[in-house]
């Protein structure tokens, strides 16, 4: 079956979520440990992580979720373009010289512009025009990602030719289960894939980040102080808030120039969507489904879905989700389909 063209699933000018994933070439352990060679490249996700919270904070994108695997990796985004039509010529123009820098410092890094650099940006309004699209684009997004770790990582190994397979895939989440399942699991993947066996022991994905701002605010005594350490982070504070609406509305006011803005992306707090998701990594095994937990009850009930539905639709995301990206329809026949099993099995 062909891959549908991206104009016809991204829309320029509507703010959208998209589950984005890109592969080695080959499927090869290009940033993990080699099967064949016995070379360790795992320092390369490193590199991927840090090239995440680069771009965080010049697109008009938010990160919502990411995992950083051996031979792939995740990132869960929500397009921004009401954002970047806010922007100045001066802003966009910052921005662009930061994505693509005509100097840098000794450590790699873009040197600070200086106005002759930025106006050479700024006299071409057509120019400016574009760019302003393009920092709110997920193509874009995805080169600016991919391109820097393929260089880095050839040069790495003294060779040249592909390090990512093809174009990355996209997959848009048109409701909130589908944002919700997708975060879950991306963030459960390590687990699934058997690289770490909880959630906090799982390196290089956006819910370890989380823990570790968490784990940071408990050491604080004022509310105040743990909001602004959980919500501004140094580890996941480059990373779109979970909580929609927050408990201390004021914490959202403060400026973080590591993101594109503030605004939250579930229903739910960060303590309960790490109970939930811990509570969904214990039930990964085939066949099991353990007691629901009290309080993720009316979380699965806003979610219009049932524990057994909701394990379902994170162990087998792709596929669930494979072609309306969560639909209600596509829900109801995956259910209806599901309670057929059901019934084949008492029969049989």
């Amino acid at each position: 079956m062909p891959r549908v063209n991206r104009s016809e699933i991204c829309d320029p000018e509507q703010i959208q979520v998209f589950h984005l994933i890109n592969r080695c070439v080959r499927k090869t352990f290009l940033c993990g440990k080699d099967r064949k060679s016995g070379r360790d490249y795992s320092h390369r996700k490193e590199w991927i992580r840090q090239r995440l919270e680069e771009l965080a904070g010049i697109f008009a994108i938010e990160i919502l979720g990411f995992a950083v695997l051996s031979n792939h990796l995740h990132v869960v985004v929500r397009t921004r373009p009401d954002l970047a039509k806010q922007w100045s010529h001066d802003e966009i123009s910052v921005r662009w010289w930061h994505l693509f820098p005509q100097r840098r410092k000794s450590d790699g890094s873009p040197a600070q512009p200086t106005e002759e650099e930025l106006n050479a940006i700024r006299k071409n309004t057509s120019g400016l025009n574009e760019k302003k699209q393009r920092l709110a684009d997920i193509s874009w997004f995805m080169r600016c990602l991919a391109e820097p770790i393929a260089r880095r990582g050839n040069k790495d190994d003294n060779v040249t030719g592909r390090f990512w397979a093809g174009r990355f895939k996209a997959q848009v989440l048109l409701d909130e289960i589908a944002i919700a399942a997708c975060m879950a699991y991306v963030d459960l993947n390590p687990i699934r894939a058997g690289v770490a066996t909880t959630p906090e022991t799982s390196d290089f994905t956006s819910v370890k980040e989380r823990i570790q701002d968490r784990q940071s605010a408990q050491e604080l005594t004022s509310p105040e102080e743990k909001d602004l350490q959980t919500e501004h982070g140094k580890k996941a504070g480059w990373l779109s808030p979970i909580a929609l609406e927050p408990g201390t509305k004021e914490i959202r006011k403060t400026p973080n120039a590591r993101r594109a803005s503030n605004k939250g992306c579930l229903f739910m707090t960060l303590e309960q969507y790490l109970l939930l998701l811990d509570w969904t990594g214990r039930q990964m095994k085939k066949g099991k489904l353990g007691h629901v937990p009290q309080e993720f009850a009316p979380i699965l009930e806003r979610l219009d879905c049932d524990a057994e539905s909701w394990m379902l639709y994170v162990r087998d995301f792709r596929r669930v989700f494979r072609n309306e990206a969560g639909k209600a329809e596509n829900r109801k026949a995956f259910r209806s389909q599901r309670n057929r099993n059901r019934a084949q099995a008492v029969t049989a």
